[in-house]
């Protein structure tokens, strides 16, 4: 059995979030005082994290085969709207919406994953297609069926409770959704064979193939999972704040993608971690909401934002490279 040790532990992928996220909480605590890890405090990044999180994790597993989805920034509206307008314009019931909800990601997802596997185009540019696609066809259909680009939405308190509500006043119903996915996708991508068969396509995909992987099933599912999550949180948020609006979504590109580099995913693929991509989650929630808390001119976020996604790529690449040159000692 092999022994747990300072070194082994700052060559897993995940160690540069995890200090990046101390370091962060730490900055905003002194800065922020205690009124940032108060309960109300507390609530306001985690529901942010939660939101980012259940989305990050399966692009995050994308970006570690290989590939990128940027369409998300059109499925999370999709996935309000669809919701708003079956059962908020039509009054068609909340589990029908939800099934059409899911089952437009799967169909999005599917496409996505196809042509990126049968054809020469890289996953960036099929989904950038789909991403103006989407939001084109949400915002036409929306438009034409209801004549407006916002809509109204009342859900019975069951669906309410299970998928968009405030516990004790502060905390979205989502976090659980967030903690409940992320137990599943540790157990799935760290003890079973599909986690290292993902971590296999994004180190060499022809070998991966060639090893009797089945790569093209394996990213097209990953593209359903990454569509699917984005319309299931669009739809959370329809429910929660009770409707639903076109232009909602765009924001999540870029929050997804730096949360999961700070996660300690390589855009190269083939090296990260799904506790990695969580801290990277949490790290991007505290510091987008922990300024408020501060007596900081709000400006500055996005400089701090853009100076964290710089030192989380330099410092993964420094985590890598000590995975990558390591050698155990012969005995």
């Amino acid at each position: 059995m092999s022994r747990l040790s300072i070194g082994s532990l700052f060559r897993r992928p995940e160690a540069g979030a995890f200090l990046g996220m101390v370091a962060v909480i730490a900055f905003f605590l002194i800065f922020g005082g205690i009124n940032f890890l108060k309960p109300s405090g507390i609530a306001s990044w985690l529901n942010v994290a939660a939101n980012i999180g259940i989305i990050a994790i399966p692009v995050g597993l994308l970006m570690i085969a290989g590939e990128l989805d940027i369409s998300i920034g059109s499925m999370i509206p999709a996935g309000s709207m669809i919701v708003a307008i079956m059962s908020g314009h039509y009054d068609f019931p909340i589990w029908m919406s939800i099934i059409v909800v899911l089952g437009f990601g799967v169909v999005v997802g599917f496409i996505n994953g196809f042509l990126v596997v049968h054809t020469a185009v890289p996953s960036l540019i099929v989904t950038l297609g789909t991403l103006f696609a989407v939001a084109g066809l949400v915002l036409g259909l929306s438009v034409l069926i209801t004549g407006t680009t916002s809509v109204s939405i009342k859900a019975p308190d069951f669906y309410k409770a299970v998928f968009g509500q405030f516990i004790g006043g502060t905390y979205q119903v989502i976090i659980l959704w967030w903690f409940a996915v992320t137990a599943v996708y540790i157990f799935y991508i760290h003890y079973t064979k599909y986690g290292n068969w993902i971590f296999a396509m994004g180190g060499d995909r022809e070998s991966a193939r060639n090893a009797g992987i089945p790569t093209t099933k394996l990213t097209i599912i990953l593209f359903i999972l990454s569509a699917c999550s984005a319309a299931f949180v669009g739809m959370c948020q329809a429910l929660l704040f009770n409707s639903a609006q076109v232009s909602a979504g765009m924001s999540y590109i870029f929050n997804v993608i730096i949360s999961v580099v700070v996660g300690g995913v390589v855009l190269t693929g083939g090296f990260g971690s799904v506790v990695g991509i969580v801290f990277g989650t949490i790290t991007f929630a505290v510091v987008n909401q922990g300024i408020y808390f501060t007596s900081f001119d709000r400006n500055w976020s996005s400089l701090i934002i853009g100076v964290m996604l710089l030192a989380a790529v330099l410092m993964n690449n420094t985590f890598r490279s000590m995975a990558l040159s390591y050698a155990p000692k012969k005995k």
